[in-house]
């Protein structure tokens, strides 16, 4: 499954994703290029990417360059070996149309079962409770598409918010795998419902602002905000936990995996608090500012002719820099976006 995951990645960026890109505009153009430079080139690859004071002092003496220059030069080395607009958009809507999908797969199938509308019907009759094809497909689909999240997060651009995406990742897969080896799947069906409520929003904003679509890009951002806070600081602490921590040992007693269990499902819910106050800072700024200068999660690395336009300019919640340099992978948005 996780082979076919990767497959779809690849020939729905192919034959889908990049026409649509093209047809909205969308150019295969990455940022400026660092002018070559033997010399600053050795360090890059060799010594650093990002100078400290004295080695700018000694470059710029080495090469009769101004700091500044020298400065702009590593940012524009840095910023060339991102992926383009282009790439950042098929990526987005390959996830986009997952998270949709798997989204309102769940719903429909969840929405017939009886622990859907009543959680401690996922601990009657436990740990003998049948497996219907519907639930095996759903469970092993996210666990290959997380598997696929958690082996791309090392090939792809290395982000301040590494580590929690790389804890959320093992949190994850732990929980899925474990849920469906002590056939824990009931409840594991809700939690993963849950989680897929909020995430195709943000994959739509992305792509609305990879088109240059600001207004639509800041309306699902808002929307995605309201859905995440609301699905991860309430319901899933007063309907999931409740149902794990406290029906399950009600009805049936604390089972020998009840600490693991619910460990995992507590980090989760720490993470949760983690973006949920991120996402309000980021929102709070756009409402003070009129605009966010900066992702505080994002790997941003602008030009310092960028940062003279930026610094006067008044955009909205989103705003996408010429290089289009910035990620962002998780459950944050800032200032400007490149894609998860």
């Amino acid at each position: 499954y996780l082979v076919l995951i990767q497959l779809f990645l690849g020939n729905s960026c192919r034959f889908i994703a990049k026409p649509c890109a093209i047809n909205l505009g969308i150019q295969d153009s990455g940022p400026h290029r660092a002018q070559p430079n033997a010399i600053l080139e050795k360090v890059f690859t060799s010594i650093t990417k990002s100078p400290d004071g004295k080695r700018l002092e000694g470059l710029s003496k080495q090469l009769d360059w101004d700091v500044r220059k020298i400065q702009r030069w590593f940012r524009h080395r840095r910023n060339q070996d991102k992926p383009t607009t282009l790439t950042k958009f098929c990526e987005s809507m390959w996830r986009f149309t997952f998270y949709f999908s798997i989204f309102f797969y769940g719903i429909r199938f969840l929405w017939t079962t009886p622990w859907f509308w009543d959680t401690r019907q996922c601990w009657y009759n436990y740990p003998f409770q049948p497996l219907t094809s519907r639930l095996y497909y759903y469970y092993i689909l996210e666990l290959a598409f997380y598997w696929s999240l958690m082996f791309s997060q090392f090939t792809d651009i290395k982000r301040k918010d590494f580590l929690i995406m790389f804890v959320h990742h093992l949190a994850t897969i732990g929980l899925i795998t474990f849920s469906y080896m002590n056939n824990m799947v009931r409840v594991g069906t809700l939690v993963l419902c849950l989680h897929d409520a909020s995430d195709f929003l943000l994959e739509a904003a992305k792509l609305a602002n990879y088109a240059k679509y600001q207004r639509l890009c800041d309306a699902f951002f808002m929307l995605f905000g309201v859905v995440f806070i609301v699905t991860r600081l309430g319901i899933y602490p007063f309907w999931i936990l409740n149902t794990t921590l406290f029906e399950s040992w009600e009805l049936i007693g604390p089972y020998p995996s009840w600490w693991l269990f619910n460990g995992l499902l507590v980090t989760l819910q720490i993470l949760h608090v983690i973006w949920s106050y991120l996402i309000i800072r980021t929102a709070s700024k756009a409402l003070v500012r009129g605009k966010v200068s900066k992702d505080d999660r994002s790997d941003v690395e602008s030009s310092s002719e960028e940062e003279d336009v930026t610094s006067n300019s008044t955009k909205g919640i989103f705003s996408t820099s010429s290089n289009g340099s910035n990620r962002l992978n998780g459950h944050v948005a800032g200032g400007q976006w490149t894609g998860e």
